[in-house]
C-alpha cells in the first residue's frame, strides 16, 4: 500500500471514528420540554469534544444581543449577554450560513473574537421555518482550518439546538397561555358562580315576597279589625288597670303593624327609579330632614363633605331611606352631646365612600358579624329589617355596605357606591 492510500486510509478511518462518535452523542441527547439548560450543555460540550476545540458556546439572538444559553466551560455566575455589533457571531447572523475562519486575529474584518482565541466556526441555528434564532460558537486557541465534514457535523448539533430552543419557547408559550386561559376559565366561573348566586338570590326572594305578601295580607285584615276595636275602647272611660292594658295593646298592634311592613319592604324585588345625583347635595338636603328626628336631638351631626363634586346614579329616595336608617342607628349609639362624623370620600377613581362614624361603645365581634341579617337586632324594639333593607337597596345600586368597629375609633358604618363614569363606561 502507498503512503497516499495509507494517509486516505487513515483520514477514512479517523473520519468514520467522528461519525460514530458523533452519532454516540447525538443518541445520547434527550430533550424534555421545559429542560433545556442541561440539553444544550451537552450539545456545546459534544462540539468541543467531537471538533477537538477549545471552547464552544450556544447562543440566541435578538434585537441586536446575544445571550449565552450554555458553554462548555464555566464561564462563571450571572447572564452573559454581548451586544451583536463587531462580533463574529453578528457576521454568522447576519449571512445566515456558517462561517469558518482558521485564523481571526489577521481575518479582522469578520468581527471580533475572544481575547486569546485565535480560530473560529460559527453555525447558525435554524428553525424549521428557515429563521436564525442563535448561534453555535467554537473557539480554538490556535489557528486551525475547519474540514467539510467538521462543518457538517457542527450543523447537525445546531439542527438539534435550534429545534429544542424551538420548542422551549413554543412550550412557554403555551404554559403562558395555558395559564391566561386558566385565569380567563377561573374569572368566568367565578363571574358565572356570581351571576347565578344572584338569580337564585333574586328568585328566593321573588318566592319568599309572593310568600310574605300572601301572609302579611292574611295578618294585616284581621289586625286592622283588632285595632279598629281596640281604638274604640280609647273612647270609653276606663280604670287606670285596663286603660294601661289598652295602651300596651294598642303599642304592640303598632309594632306589628310596622314590622308587616318592613317585611314587605325587605321582601320585594328592588326597582330603582335612577337619577343622576351629587352626593354632597344630597347629604346637605338630608341633613335638613336628620336633624328633626327625635332620635338627633341633641346629638352634633358634622358633615365633611368631599372637596369636589361627585356625582353617582341612585334612587333618590331608596339612598334617603340608607342614610336616615344608619344615622338613626348611629345617633341611638350615642349620648347627648356625642358627635357624630358624616363623611364623602373618593375611595377610588369610580367609587366613592361615605361614612358615618360615632364613638360609642365598640360592637363585639359576633354581634357585628350578625348586624345585616334579616330580623337580627339588639334594640328591644327594633324589627331587624333595617340595614338588610339598606344592604339590599345598596347591592341593587352596585354598591356595599360594611361595618367596622373597635375601641378606638368607635364605629364607622361605610357605604361605597359607583360613581356616575364607572355606571356610564358599563
Amino acid at each position: 500500500m502507498s503512503k497516499a492510500d495509507g494517509k486516505t486510509s487513515l483520514l477514512q478511518k479517523q473520519l468514520w471514528q467522528r461519525e460514530r462518535r458523533a452519532i454516540a452523542f447525538l443518541s445520547c441527547l434527550n430533550y424534555r420540554s421545559g429542560e433545556l439548560s442541561s440539553y444544550l450543555q451537552s450539545i456545546a460540550c459534544g462540539v468541543s469534544e467531537l471538533l477537538e476545540i477549545d471552547w464552544s458556546v450556544v447562543t440566541v439572538c435578538q434585537k441586536g444581543f446575544e445571550k449565552v444559553l450554555a458553554s462548555s466551560i464555566d464561564m462563571g455566575e450571572g447572564e452573559h449577554v454581548y451586544s451583536l455589533h463587531g462580533l463574529l457571531t453578528g457576521t454568522v447572523i447576519e449571512i445566515g450560513r456558517p462561517l469558518a475562519v482558521e485564523d481571526a486575529v489577521k481575518n479582522p474584518e469578520y468581527g471580533q473574537i475572544p481575547e486569546g482565541y485565535c480560530a473560529y466556526l460559527g453555525i447558525p441555528l435554524k428553525t424549521a421555518e428557515g429563521k436564525v434564532i442563535g448561534t453555535i460558537c467554537s473557539f480554538h486557541r490556535q489557528h486551525r482550518a475547519f474540514t467539510q465534514e467538521e462543518i457538517q457535523v457542527a450543523e447537525v448539533f445546531a439542527e438539534r439546538a435550534a429545534t429544542a430552543i424551538d420548542n422551549y419557547y413554543l412550550y412557554q408559550q403555551q404554559c403562558e397561555f395555558n395559564q391566561i386561559l386558566e385565569s380567563e376559565v377561573e374569572k368566568r366561573t367565578v363571574e358565572l358562580r356570581t351571576a347565578q348566586a344572584k338569580l337564585v338570590e333574586q328568585e328566593r326572594l321573588a318566592a319568599i315576597g309572593e310568600f310574605a305578601a300572601m301572609i302579611v295580607h292574611e295578618i294585616r285584615n284581621p289586625l286592622t279589625t283588632m285595632l279598629m276595636g281596640l281604638k274604640y275602647f280609647q273612647k270609653t272611660s276606663l280604670n287606670p288597670a285596663a286603660q294601661e292594658r289598652l295602651s300596651l295593646a294598642l303599642g304592640e298592634a303598632s309594632r306589628l303593624e310596622n314590622l308587616l311592613s318592613e317585611i314587605l319592604l325587605y321582601a320585594k324585588p328592588q326597582v330603582l327609579q335612577l337619577d343622576e345625583l351629587e352626593i354632597n347635595d344630597l347629604i346637605r338636603e338630608l341633613l335638613k330632614l336628620i336633624w328633626e328626628m327625635p332620635e338627633a336631638l341633641e346629638r352634633e351631626i358634622k358633615f365633611i363633605p368631599s372637596p369636589n363634586p361627585i356625582k353617582i346614579l341612585g334612587d333618590q329616595d331608596k339612598l334617603k331611606q340608607v342614610f336616615i336608617n344608619i344615622v338613626r342607628n348611629a345617633c341611638e349609639a350615642v349620648y347627648p352631646g356625642d358627635v357624630i362624623i358624616w363623611e364623602v370620600k373618593n375611595s377610588s377613581l369610580d367609587q366613592v365612600r361615605i361614612n358615618v362614624c360615632n364613638g360609642g361603645e365598640p360592637i363585639p365581634p359576633e354581634i357585628l358579624a350578625q348586624l345585616t341579617q334579616p330580623f337580627f337586632s339588639t334594640k328591644s324594639n327594633g324589627t331587624g329589617l333595617g340595614l338588610a333593607i339598606s344592604k339590599r337597596i345598596l347591592h341593587a345600586h352596585g354598591g356595599e355596605l360594611s361595618i367596622h368597629s373597635d375601641t378606638a375609633a368607635g364605629t364607622t358604618v361605610a357605604v361605597q357606591l359607583p360613581v356616575v363614569t364607572a355606571w356610564n363606561m358599563g
